[in-house]
């Protein structure tokens, strides 16, 4: 029997649980990676699409994602949707903007052959996702190097 692809928020978070700075920043995930960079590199394999909002696509393309992903290994074989209400500058290559409803187009990317699907963020897109009650497995990813102080930062809820 087929089973549907899985959509998985898949999110790094500090030790104390907080995921950007008030402002969006997020300059806490640019350091050193220890060897196996806290499961990423086996959770990219198990992916081949990956879910954007548009504020972290804009950000990813601020912080140089393009580069980024080529030194992750993603190319052409990820396909990337990016969810927006409405129309922007042409997208990076292998990047589609999408503003139709979650619901049904999250039901018919799951339907199709691939792995599985890598919702990215941001907190816009996953409460979308919610929203429509549409299912999807969350996977917080704690760096115990990254403490915060409390307060100075957006807490995952």
């Amino acid at each position: 029997m087929k089973h549907p692809r899985k959509i998985i928020v898949h999110i790094a978070t500090s030790a104390d649980g907080y995921i950007a700075r008030p402002d969006g920043d997020v300059a806490w995930l640019d350091r050193p990676r220890p060897k196996g960079n806290y499961g990423y590199l086996a959770f990219f394999k198990s992916v081949d699409t990956i879910l954007w909002g548009y504020k972290t696509y804009a950000k990813g393309i601020e912080m140089g994602m393009e580069k980024g992903m080529k030194a992750a290994g993603f190319g052409p074989q990820i396909k990337n949707y990016v969810f927006s209400r409405r129309p922007h500058e042409a997208p990076l290559p292998t990047f589609e903007f999408v503003n139709e409803p979650v619901k049904p187009f999250a039901q018919r990317l799951r339907a199709q052959p691939g792995k599985d699907i890598w919702m990215m963020g941001g907190g816009e897109i996953i409460a979308s996702f919610l929203d429509a009650g549409s299912h999807f497995a969350p996977r917080l990813k704690s760096s115990p190097r990254s403490i915060t102080l409390a307060g100075a930062c957006r807490p995952v809820r």
